[in-house]
């Protein structure tokens, strides 16, 4: 609820404060997803031990391994539909969410395609002052090329009013602006109507794209997002986290699944409450990691998919540690 503060303070219609929290809900969901089928888990198994009826299963040769299969087959199966669900559902919500928030909360307010500013390649920077999304038209641009020796000369450069892009050559046209070539000392200019460049490495649904925040992007379009960014010379280790780190926190069902199974099958004093404490700080002490092993790796520290995969790990070798013990 933090955000009805706002809503009130812009006088937003309630029409749209009940979309935004509707379109809220996935992010939610995929949240608490681990911690509710955790709970799942401790409520069944945590009562089975405190009326001594895991006892008798155990009893009449069935193995708490064998036991515990059926949990652990259902969380897998869980994680596999988180997959899908925090990769495309979530972020399409997210979408209708930022685009609420952008317009009704003005915060973080891009206002469709305006001072565009990425790097092409390695030795190409192009600056777009407005993108409009209609005719697919780039007004006022600048692009920039460097010599890949000494990215710190410009050889070429290109400043035109406008830009457009031709579907059928697939190329982009500039229009009415100066080429400038730089070469010992000097440069030549040259003042053009229209210009063919055939050799930029964008289209004009990929501007927009270039705006777009990780938390609106699905999997797929992520992935591309990171191989672009590599392509032209960027750093997409952010990107790249953020990719594998959807995969990973989807497997926290199983996880945490596997490693409070053990704890909750030992009867302890308090019962239940105690249970129900004890697992829901462990999926904290999960999260906590996670995001601690997260700030390491967009630091550079670490590998991205080890990033996004080292608390899984941890939490699955203690898991298992304890399942075997348990079994001794």
């Amino acid at each position: 609820m933090e955000k009805l503060g706002y809503f009130i303070d812009q006088n937003v219609p309630t029409k749209i404060i009940i979309q935004y929290y509707i379109v809220f809900i996935p992010e939610i969901i995929r949240l608490m997803l681990p911690v509710s089928v955790l709970l799942g888990t401790l409520f069944t198994v945590g009562r089975l031990s405190n009326l001594n009826e895991l006892t008798a299963i155990q009893s009449s040769g069935i193995s708490f391994i064998r036991f515990s299969l059926p949990f652990l087959a259902t969380a897998l199966l869980i994680s596999f539909g988180a997959i899908y669900f925090g990769g495309y559902v979530v972020p399409k919500a997210n979408k209708e969410r930022i685009f609420i928030e952008q317009n009704s909360l003005k915060k973080g307010l891009v206002y469709s395609g305006s001072n565009i500013y990425f790097q092409d390649k390695v030795n190409r920077i192009v600056t777009i002052d407005y993108f409009n999304t209609h005719d697919k038209r780039a007004n006022r641009i600048s692009i920039q090329e460097f010599n890949t020796a000494n990215l710190t000369e410009m050889v070429h450069r290109i400043d035109a009013k406008k830009m457009v892009y031709d579907s059928t050559s697939h190329n982009w046209i500039a229009q009415k602006g100066v080429e400038r070539f730089f070469f010992a000392g000097r440069d030549s200019i040259n003042k053009f109507d229209k210009l063919l460049i055939s050799d930029l490495n964008f289209k004009p649904e990929d501007v927009i794209k270039k705006q777009m925040k990780p938390d609106e992007m699905p999997l797929d379009e992520l992935e591309e997002y990171a191989k672009n960014q590599l392509a032209t010379g960027n750093d997409p280790t952010r990107i790249e986290i953020e990719y594998h780190s959807r995969i990973a926190f989807a497997f926290a069902s199983f996880v945490v699944v596997l490693f409070g199974l053990t704890i909750s099958a030992n009867k302890r004093k308090g019962g239940l409450a105690v249970h129900f404490g004890s697992n829901v700080l462990i999926v904290f002490i999960y999260l906590i990691f996670m995001k601690i092993s997260q700030a390491f790796g967009k630091n550079g520290i670490m590998n991205p998919v080890l990033t996004a995969w080292v608390a899984n790990l941890v939490f699955l070798s203690a898991g298992i540690f304890n399942l075997i013990r348990l079994k001794k």
